[in-house]
Formats: structure tokens, sequence, C-alpha cells
């Protein structure tokens, strides 16, 4: 890049975790941050167990459900049966992996895209 030309922040951010850029183009990024949730995480565990893997930065990964949590009264549990399944799904992954959790309140919804905001400075490797 020109050193007149103004660098976005994506510029700035991604060129700040390129370990390594080859002739192509291609680059190898560091991932100091890794957030999932109950959707789509119980494919990637599984994974992790078949091919006998375990979670590289359990401390520099987060879980969160944050897509099958009820966003009004949570004092029932969540009323939906596959819904349910997911969280629990991911608690039992998080714990057999020693992965964090983080937990969400009425007051506090922990969502992904605010979850990684707020836990940067945490998550630091």
């Amino acid at each position: 890049m020109s050193a007149n030309k103004a660098r976005t922040l994506f510029d700035k951010i991604w060129d700040s975790h390129v370990v390594e850029r080859l002739p192509d183009g291609t680059c190898v990024l560091y991932i100091d941050r890794h957030l999932v949730h109950e959707v789509t995480s119980p494919q990637a565990f599984e994974g992790l167990r078949l091919a006998g893997r375990t979670v590289r930065r359990p401390d520099a990964t987060v879980a969160v459900a944050d897509h099958n949590i009820p966003t009004t009264d949570r004092s029932a549990g969540i009323a939906e049966a596959e819904s349910r399944l997911q969280v629990e799904t991911l608690e039992q992954n998080v714990a057999a992996l020693a992965c964090r959790i983080s937990r969400c309140s009425i007051r506090a919804r922990a969502l992904c895209t605010l979850l990684a905001q707020s836990s940067a400075s945490a998550c630091r490797a």
C-alpha cells in the first residue's frame, strides 16, 4: 500500500494480524480472540473431538449463548426444546474443553459483537 494512501480501520486491524503474506497475496493471519455461540459450535467441537484435538487457546476462546436465549423473562428457562438443547450442548462443550463462557443476564445481554469489544483486553494474546 502506498505510504500516502489513507488506511482504513479494517486495513490496520488486518495488517496487525498478518503472520505471513504469500507472493499470490494470500495472508496467514493470527487470530487472537475466538468467539463461539450455540448455533454452529457443536459441529466445530465435534470435529475437534473426532480429530483427537483440543481448543488451541482456551484462554482466548469465549463462548456466549446469544441466539437462543429469551429476550424477555428468563426465569422459566428456554421453552423451545431445540434452542434449549443448543445452549445445553454449548455449556457441555465449553466445560469439556476448558473454554470460558459468558453468562447473559436480563440487564446485560451478551451479544457476540458486544462481547468482543468488552472482552478485548481480557483475551489479548
